[in-house]
């Protein structure tokens, strides 16, 4: 029998491929970007509510907190919304190529959000991602507005998860979860009733095919695979769990190869583009854990 540290880890490599199932999810459901998130942190945010009345979770916050929680709210409905219609554009595996480009942006957000200096060889790793991203958008400038989606959504996750950094050392996940979702509910039927035709019946008339999607999507992919990823942080450190994350982009086009090699299989630039970008973000993962422990070993050769 597997001990409770292997459990974990197999629990995080699960949780890692419906990450990368999501993008699948994506590509399956036939409804508009803007009404799949809506739908998305609607049921996932009844779930999250029903959540922490099982476990009897005190939610209330002040109000200066909300005002963030439903900031950060917003990011995430665009980093979804980009993220989904970066599929509608171009395809899975142009879209999650696009993701791993968070890394690029990270190196520049993280200082200017925990006001640090810069460090030479995330520039270094900067310059390779857009490398990586230039191979890709040459060998295939007809998914150029996939491209761009992929690379704002990459921009939003970043930003929201930067900002989730400063909230968890204050408020707890789950709260902060609810909150986000639905302030992101809020912002999206505003957005909506502004700028699309609002809700009419056409828009609760949904197949059956995409409802049963979009339910996985909702409770699997978001609540679950949420709870569950702070839950393997109990035995496993961020480090771990974040650099197995980064394998997201790899599960879900692998996944998209096998569904739908009709539309996924792209020409040999993209893959040489892809690989460099994904190695890249490994790469500062790795750089990041060597000099956490060096500076974790300095501290303790000082106390000894």
């Amino acid at each position: 029998m597997p001990n409770a540290k292997t459990k974990n880890y197999l629990h995080l490599h699960f949780l890692v491929f419906i990450a990368g199932f999501t993008a699948i999810l994506g590509e399956l459901i036939s409804i508009g970007s803007t009404a799949l998130v809506w739908y998305r942190m609607l049921i996932a945010g009844v779930l999250m509510f029903a959540y922490i009345k099982i476990i009897k979770l005190k939610i209330r916050v002040g109000t200066k907190a909300k005002l963030k929680f439903f900031g950060a709210g917003i990011i995430i409905a665009l980093h979804w919304i980009t993220f989904f219609e970066a599929i509608n554009q171009s395809n899975v595996s142009i879209t999650l190529a696009m993701f791993s480009t968070g890394a690029f942006f990270a190196s520049f957000i993280e200082p200017l959000i925990y006001k640090r200096r810069i460090i030479w060889y995330e520039i270094i790793f900067g310059i390779i991602v857009i490398i990586g991203v230039f191979l890709i958008t040459q060998s295939e400038i007809k998914y150029l507005n996939g491209i761009l989606l992929g690379i704002s959504s990459a921009l939003f996750s970043t930003l929201f998860a930067v900002i989730n950094g400063r909230f968890i050392e204050v408020h707890q996940a789950t709260v902060i979860s609810f909150y986000e979702f639905i302030s992101g509910v809020v912002f999206l039927t505003l957005f909506i009733l502004v700028f699309h035709d609002g809700f009419s019946v056409d828009y609760f008339n949904l197949s059956t095919k995409d409802w049963i999607y979009l339910i996985i999507l909702a409770s699997v992919c978001t609540a679950y695979a949420f709870i569950g990823s702070v839950d393997v942080m109990r035995l496993i450190s961020p480090y771990t769990v974040i650099l197995t994350y980064n394998l997201e982009p790899i599960y879900g086009i692998a996944l998209a190869l096998l569904l739908f090699p009709e539309t996924e299989i792209m020409s040999t630039q993209f893959y040489y583009g892809a690989i460099l970008i994904l190695i890249t973000v490994l790469m500062d993962a790795v750089m990041k854990n060597f000099k956490r422990k060096k500076k974790e070993s300095s501290i303790s050769d000082k106390t000894t």
